[in-house]
């Protein structure tokens, strides 16, 4: 399914715009946002990374590696062939698979990055559940906002998708419920932002004073 919905020339064309434009102004605002205060040496995990742009962004930004888990084989072989162009080939390690069957195998990851990601799952609880889990200091999300305009959108794109025949469907989680998985997982907001469309979330996890004294 996915590799149908995002074949070679969508990914292509996403990296032909990422190269001659850069990153769509909400996916700046995460790579922003994970990277306040300095990454330098950090993880990063970029789920459904599409092209690159949030974790080829990091590693620029200081990042020492990252894994780039994708469910469209182009996508990845496009995010490959960007990280090598850019010399950080070798920083990066890419896995082409639906996340949330290939989480049980992943190392956590001091960032964690769902760039439009969410809105292309059914389960939100087993992909956000499993993405918060692995976040050891910080994930980002950018996410539709739960409003009727967005559903009514989805709703009328998920009708073409069918009248096309094509498996594929889009869904607008509310936002509440994300909000309650990732907090299960013991991470706390730290910024949140809201357009007309997209809504950028990025939480923190929180190590108790005790637990950091007993590091020690």
């Amino acid at each position: 399914m996915y590799d149908r919905e995002f074949d070679e020339r969508s990914a292509r064309r996403k990296l032909a715009e990422l190269r001659k434009h850069g990153p769509p102004d909400t996916t700046v605002a995460l790579i922003e946002t994970l990277s306040a205060g300095g990454i330098e040496g950090a993880t990063v995990l970029d789920i459904g990374a599409g092209v690159g742009a949030v974790h080829l962004a990091l590693l620029e930004r200081g990042a020492a590696s990252a894994t780039d888990v994708d469910a469209s084989a182009a996508y990845v072989a496009a995010a490959r062939e960007e990280a090598i162009r850019r010399g950080v080939g070798h920083r990066v390690r890419h896995i082409t698979g639906e996340f949330v069957a290939t989480a049980p195998d992943l190392a956590a990851a001091d960032l964690v990055a769902l760039d439009r990601v969410v809105c292309c799952y059914d389960d939100v609880t087993a992909l956000v559940s499993a993405a918060a889990k692995l976040a050891r200091r910080r994930l980002g999300l950018v996410y539709p906002v739960d409003r009727w305009w967005t559903r009514l959108g989805i709703q009328a794109e998920n009708l073409w998708q069918a009248a096309r025949r094509e498996p594929f469907r889009a869904f607008v989680h509310p936002t509440t419920t994300v909000d309650r998985l990732i907090r299960e997982q013991g991470l706390q907001p730290s910024d949140a932002r809201s357009g007309f469309i997209w809504q950028l979330a990025v939480y923190e996890r929180i190590v108790s004073a005790d637990v950091s004294a007993g590091s020690r």
